[in-house]
């Protein structure tokens, strides 16, 4: 008679908690904003060495969302009116 109302527990019922994390919100792990932004601060590091002018012969690339300029082996990024040398990693 009552068979199918009374649901079987799950076997990680006592460990798990709902979730506090809400998708969707900046910060939060499976926020694809959060990610991309992590990533970006992970990828592209000032360094403190800057420059009034790029050398000749650089090229215009953009990298995770973030344009800079690559010089041979060096990437620039354009900081007020002087350029940042940056790390990209």
């Amino acid at each position: 008679m009552f068979a199918g109302l009374v649901e079987a527990p799950a076997p990680f019922a006592p460990f798990v908690g709902d979730a506090q994390a809400k998708v969707g919100r900046p910060l939060t792990p499976g926020s694809v904003a959060g990610v991309a932004r992590r990533t970006t601060r992970r990828t592209i590091r000032r360094s403190t060495i800057y420059v009034a002018r790029l050398p000749a012969g650089c090229v215009k690339s953009p990298i995770n969302g973030v344009v800079l300029w690559h010089c041979g082996s060096t990437y620039y990024q354009l900081y007020g009116a002087r350029y940042v040398v940056v790390h990209v990693h």
